[in-house]
């Protein structure tokens, strides 16, 4: 009776020694896959900061259009996803490196959390389309009115690049910039053939186009490329969700059969 005790309890000592190696060895596993992955998005966040920053400096607010939300430039939205990212990155390589339980489902949290709001926008977006195509022309056409004055190059130069690229004049109409000069005119930008005051010509002379439908008419043209840097980005904090979650289950399971 003595010998068989022995005997089980030794061979529950030996199943618990292999479950204790086989946690350890996934987990090594899943540490340095969650670590290289983190890198690489902690270097991609460096890069989107980086770019952001390079904008600010030697653009001034390019690519802010909106009235109300001056502070919405490229270059801002630009260091804000870039900081973000990096945090994000940086608190899951730590936490992958240390095997930490807490740094491990705070990044997952994190990640979820922008996971989920990515996913509030995308939907709010499709279900008011026709509401935000309205207020986003308002906005526009009460943005040309800061066209050329003090201390709004970023919009300035933002409205130039636009209807020039696009060959395109005004939000909705050319006539749009009427309003803005009091009088038959349009900004440079808008002519066939650019020349010094060409937009006091006639209106011959001018981009027909509206710049609201031509660059929405684009982005459709477009929607494929969008669609796959969508999901792209949706499947990246996908796995690393998954990532996050695998090694903290590893961690839980290698301290239980480990203690």
């Amino acid at each position: 009776g003595a010998r068989r005790v022995a005997g089980t309890s030794g061979c529950g000592a030996e199943t618990q020694l292999k479950r204790c190696s086989m946690a350890h060895n996934c987990l090594q596993c899943i540490k340095y896959l969650m670590f290289v992955f983190n890198l690489l998005f902690w270097l991609g966040g460096c890069g989107i900061l980086g770019v952001g920053i390079w904008l600010a400096v030697t653009q001034g607010n390019f690519a802010t259009l909106s009235s109300s939300f001056p502070s919405l430039s490229a270059a801002n939205l630009l260091i804000v996803t870039g900081t973000f990212v990096m945090i994000i990155g940086f608190v899951g390589c730590i936490g992958a490196i240390k095997e930490n339980k807490c740094l491990l489902l705070s990044f997952f949290i994190m990640l979820l959390i922008v996971f989920l709001l990515e996913l509030t926008v995308v939907i709010l977006f499709f279900v008011y389309t026709d509401k935000i195509d309205k207020y986003a022309q308002r906005d526009l056409k009460k943005g040309l009115h800061l066209y050329g004055t003090d201390g709004n190059i970023g919009l300035t130069n933002a409205w130039s690049i636009i209807q020039t690229d696009f060959r395109c004049c005004g939000v909705s109409n050319y006539t749009d910039w009427f309003e803005v000069y009091n009088t038959t005119r349009v900004p440079d930008s808008c002519c066939l053939e650019f020349s010094e005051n060409c937009g006091l010509h006639s209106p011959g002379t001018w981009w027909k186009a509206p710049c609201y439908e031509t660059v929405k008419i684009w982005l459709q043209e477009n929607l494929l490329a969008v669609g796959i840097f969508g999901l792209c980005t949706a499947l990246v904090q996908i796995l690393g969700l998954t990532f996050a979650m695998t090694m903290y289950c590893q961690v839980v399971k290698a301290d239980t059969y480990c203690a």
